[in-house]
């Protein structure tokens, strides 16, 4: 079976970049960091999201001699004039902590009246290969940020996030069944640009 190394240990993330990519390549197996020996991982200290996800993926291909896909992703708030960014997961400080994050940002954002709530997540994912090219693609998912957690899938600032597709609703990002934030989510619109071009490597 077709094998693809994904730098990361988020077990939500594996699964969804697996759900993602078996739709192109059905039997395409996805390891994660707890599946290859341990390593150095990269400082992110890239000013962007490509040159993260692209420092993370060359070091997975160097060290693991695999086909290797990476992503950095993060929220970008209007009125904090596009952070947390590329500093999303770590916005409160060590260790991360996805709970401390959210309470930082209500807290920033308490005086922030409704309508200048607008954000949107930003995903950039790189595919590189042994000796090979390079590919980075990009995805973007429109919202706003609403004033309290909301459900209890996703990760990150999910309970935070209300999509513009979902805004008559209000349903968070952590509150979407599996299939449908991968369609509408910043990661599954640039996983899904992505997908075909790891198919034809690896299928």
């Amino acid at each position: 079976m077709p094998e693809v190394f994904l730098a990361t240990r988020n077990a939500k993330k594996l699964q969804e970049m697996q759900r993602i990519l078996r739709e192109h390549v059905p039997d395409i197996v996805v390891l994660g960091l707890d599946d290859v020996p341990a390593y150095d991982e990269p400082v992110e200290d890239e000013p962007t999201f490509e040159g993260n996800a692209l420092l993370k993926a060359l070091t997975a291909v160097a060290v693991t001699g695999r086909p290797s896909i990476a992503d950095d992703s993060g929220l970008c708030v209007d009125a904090l004039n596009g952070m947390p960014g590329v500093l999303s997961a770590r916005w409160s400080g060590p260790p991360k902590s996805d709970e401390r994050n959210n309470e930082l940002l209500l807290a920033q954002l308490e005086d922030v009246p409704d309508e200048r709530r607008g954000a949107h997540f930003e995903c950039a994912v790189a595919f590189c290969l042994p000796g090979g090219p390079e590919h980075v693609v990009r995805g973007r998912m429109d919202g706003r940020i609403i004033r309290e957690v909301r459900g209890a899938g996703g990760f990150g600032y999910d309970v935070l996030f209300v999509a513009d597709e979902h805004a008559d609703a209000g349903l968070t990002s952590a509150e979407l069944d599996p299939a449908e934030k991968d369609r509408i989510s910043h990661r599954g619109k640039a996983l899904r640009a992505l997908a075909p071009l790891v198919a034809k490597t690896l299928g």
